[in-house]
């Protein structure tokens, strides 16, 4: 293993966060500093969403979140956690699965818009034990959460890049019901040709309280075409449009029962040659369910029994894929003893059957224990596994072709680190890991050909490192730094040229401050270095400012302000400078 191991800081924007209650990587709600998992909490700041353009830019704020991003505006883009493929990475709006079955180069295809997301809870390393298929890497669950009631804002903005957008967000109830509806729309006619897109976004937010329990239905819809030039590797002019409709409920049956039920249908046309379409077109429509009943118990000595069991059907028509469905079924029960500020123990399995019977177990154990009254030590070991997805097993074209023929893939994930709440203010954690992954699923190019094809890898372990801190010097002042390490290799020596797997940064850190620098004026900026593998270094640096009170609050965002020529994606061109000007009216609602 040959990486520097530094300890350094920062996981974004952790705001309160012995105070914060995360629902990602544990049974049940817990403070977060009560985590026996590797668990990261990004929020968006109240009153400041001037200061970030899409969701993306909260992604951006922790380096284990490795964003391989094909285009600007949140467009399109892949995501990976230590190391893990962007299959491998399971994402989640309010705990549903958006995760593509189709492909995971759409899992960060979300249909709202920022104005609705409050926070990304980040679990790192292995989830299967509590989210079933895809977990290998980690888990990313983007939150909603019902902004104060009687507001209402508008937003506009003009940019590089031909860049307009507008957006409008909507908040209205009483004290047992509330309705949050969201619109944003942002326009680009491309930094370089065929690199223009157009994101459509609409959503709303039902939330009650009743006898029976908290209710909370999501509704949303998008629409986003764009021009893919070298999307994918051709030298053509491509052109792709993705559309999203998600529907969610969540009802809680008294104080100890839950019952959620999803439906998502995402739909992808993709141009060869944008402008001759009838040389080449594919047109996918998959459609998805879930649904899950959830129940804990609480036990003598400050246990808790949580158990519960889930559904999930997919299906596909594509003119190129072709027609395929698939169900699967499964049940949990975890074991969680917990004293506050002493201890903390979590075990739990999950046997997941999909296909002809076959059955999928994923454990998971954990454990925490304070040495004093400010340092944590932790622990955990967990397994988990992804099913290949329909690209993965049936595409075909020219130069790519699937494999019936794949079996899933599976990994066995490690980690051991500290958090040391110095003071209020200040927060150091380090974290090491190592995970052994067996069948990972990459194209993998044919001997003597420039063609691939997907294949099951022989095994990969990769081990890294994992540090931060947050200060906070005093109210309205927020510091972060971060930085990861992580080296991957074959368990035994290979020579094989694949896609996506060695994509992975050796070396990454953030660096990024937010605060008031008047009376009435927030900024941030945020310094982030890549030293992907056999690549070299590059660094983007992006700054951001605004009003922070009054009904009119301009605001401005400057991005990559070095003009830093880089790739995410290999061959992939990324914008150089940008800047986008505009104005947030608070037309009701709170003005301070």
């Amino acid at each position: 293993m040959r990486f520097w191991i530094v300890f350094v800081c920062g996981v974004g924007l952790l705001c309160g966060q012995q105070d914060s209650v995360v629902v990602t990587g544990t049974a049940e709600p817990i403070p977060l500093a009560e985590a026996d998992r590797d668990v990261s909490v990004v929020r968006l700041p109240e009153k400041q969403s001037d200061l970030f353009n899409t969701w993306f830019d909260l992604l951006q704020l922790d380096p284990a979140l490795d964003l391989q991003a094909r285009a600007a505006g949140a467009l399109q883009g892949d995501l990976s956690i230590r190391g893990a493929t962007f299959g491998q990475t399971l994402v989640l709006l309010n705990g549903f699965r958006m995760d593509d079955v189709q492909t995971g180069h759409f899992n960060l295809d979300l249909p709202i818009p920022l104005e609705m997301v409050s926070g990304i809870e980040v679990l790192k390393g292995s989830g299967s034990a509590l989210y079933g298929s895809d977990a290998i890497g980690g888990v990313v669950n983007v939150r909603t959460e019902p902004i104060e009631p009687g507001e209402f804002r508008l937003l506009a903005g003009v940019g590089s890049f031909g860049f307009n957008q507008q957006h409008a967000v909507a908040s209205f109830g009483h004290s047992w019901w509330q309705e949050e509806l969201a619109f944003a729309r942002d326009f680009s006619s491309g930094f370089m040709p065929d690199r223009d897109y157009r994101n459509l976004a609409l959503s709303s937010l039902s939330t009650l309280k009743s006898r029976l329990g908290a209710t909370s239905l999501l509704f949303a819809y998008s629409d986003r075409p764009f021009g893919a030039n070298d999307f994918y590797g051709a030298l053509e002019p491509q052109w792709e449009r993705t559309k999203n409709w998600f529907a969610s409920a969540h009802q809680n049956l008294g104080d100890k029962t839950e019952i959620n039920f999803a439906f998502r249908k995402h739909t992808d046309l993709y141009v060869y040659i944008r402008d001759d379409p009838a040389y080449y077109t594919n047109h996918h429509t998959d459609e998805s369910w879930q649904g899950s009943l959830r129940r804990h118990e609480n036990l003598p000595l400050h246990g808790i029994l949580s158990y519960g069991a889930e559904g999930l059907g997919e299906s596909i028509h594509s003119t190129n894929l072709g027609i395929h469905s698939r169900e699967r079924g499964s049940g949990y029960v975890f074991y969680d003893l917990r004293s506050v500020r002493r201890y903390s123990l979590s075990a739990g399995i999950r046997e997941e059957v999909y296909g002809a019977r076959q059955v999928a177990t994923s454990p998971s154990l954990s454990g925490a224990a304070w040495i004093s009254a400010k340092i944590k030590l932790r622990g955990s070991a967990s397994r988990a596994f992804r099913l290949p997805s329909y690209t993965d097993i049936y595409y075909a074209s020219p130069s790519t072709l699937g494999n019936i023929n794949l079996r899933p893939e599976s990994a066995s994930s490690y980690e051991a680190g500290a958090d040391a709440y110095v003071k209020a203010n200040l927060h150091v954690s380090l974290t090491a890991f190592e995970r052994r992954d067996t069948n990972i699923i990459d194209y993998v190019e044919l001997a003597g050909t420039m063609n691939y094809q997907a294949q099951n890898l022989p095994p990969l372990h990769y081990r890294g490192v994992e540090a931060s801190t947050v200060y906070e010097p005093r109210t309205g002042q927020h510091i972060a730094v971060s930085f990861g390490a992580l080296h991957g290799q074959y368990a035994s020596p290979q020579n094989i040229v694949t896609e996506y797997t060695f994509n992975y940064p050796v070396y990454d850190g953030v660096v990024e401050w937010r605060g008031t620098v008047s009376k009435n004026v927030i900024a941030r900026t945020r310094i982030g270095v890549v030293d992907r593998v056999a690549r070299g270094p590059y660094a983007i640096w992006d700054v951001a400012a605004g009003y922070g009170s009054g009904r009119v609050r301009p605001f401005l965002q400057l991005t990559n302000i070095t003009s830093t020529v880089y790739q995410d994606i290999p061959l992939v061109a990324m914008p150089k400078r940008g800047v986008i000007g505009g104005v947030e009216l608070y037309v009701f609602g709170a003005s301070r």
